[in-house]
C-alpha cells in the first residue's frame, strides 16, 4: 500500500472531520485533528479567531516534523487541518514533498447554507470542542479559497446538500 497524505478542505462544518475519519478507519492512516490537539493542548486559551490564528501556527510548526517522520516511516495520514487557504495547503503539500509522499485534497464544495445549518446543528449538541457563531463562520470563510490545478495538489471533489 502507497504512503499518502490525506489533507481536507472546506468551509466549517461541511464535513472535513467526517470524512478524514471514516477514511482514516477504512484504510488504517493516522488521524492527526488540529481541533483535537487545540483542544486538549490550549482550549482555555482560547478566545478569539487572533488566538486560533497563533497557536494554530505554532501547533503546525512544532507539528511538521514528526508529520515527516510518519510519513517517511510508511505512515499514511489523514491530516484533518483545514487545507482551506494557498498558504495552508503549501505547508501542508510541503510536508508531502519532504517525505517524499504523495498528497491528495480532498475538497468538501457544500453550499454554504448547508454548512451553515449543519453548524448550528453542532453547536446546539455542545459537543465539538468549538462553537463558532454564524458572524465567526462568516469572517473565516471571507479567508476561503477554492483549490486550483496550479497548486499542485491533486484533488477529489465531495459535493453534497
Amino acid at each position: 500500500m502507497t504512503t499518502i497524505l490525506h489533507l481536507f478542505c472546506g468551509k466549517i462544518a461541511a464535513g472535513k472531520s467526517t470524512l478524514a475519519k471514516r477514511l482514516a478507519d477504512q484504510s488504517g492512516a493516522l488521524l492527526v485533528s488540529e481541533d483535537d490537539l487545540m483542544s486538549g493542548l490550549f482550549g482555555p486559551e482560547m478566545e478569539s479567531i487572533a488566538d486560533y490564528v497563533r497557536y494554530s501556527a505554532r501547533l503546525r510548526a512544532t507539528l511538521s516534523p514528526h508529520l515527516v517522520g510518519l510519513l517517511r516511516a510508511g505512515n499514511s495520514i489523514a491530516l484533518d487541518f483545514p487545507a482551506n487557504t494557498r498558504k495552508l495547503r503549501g505547508w501542508m503539500r510541503g510536508i508531502a514533498e519532504e517525505a517524499e509522499v504523495p498528497a491528495l485534497l480532498h475538497y468538501l464544495d457544500l453550499p454554504e447554507a448547508s454548512c451553515k445549518a449543519r453548524l448550528r446543528g453542532r453547536n446546539a449538541t455542545g459537543e465539538h470542542a468549538f462553537a463558532p457563531t454564524d458572524a465567526e463562520f462568516d469572517l473565516i470563510s471571507g479567508y476561503f479559497e477554492v483549490p486550483v490545478p496550479a497548486e499542485g495538489l491533486p484533488v477529489v471533489v465531495h459535493g453534497g446538500p
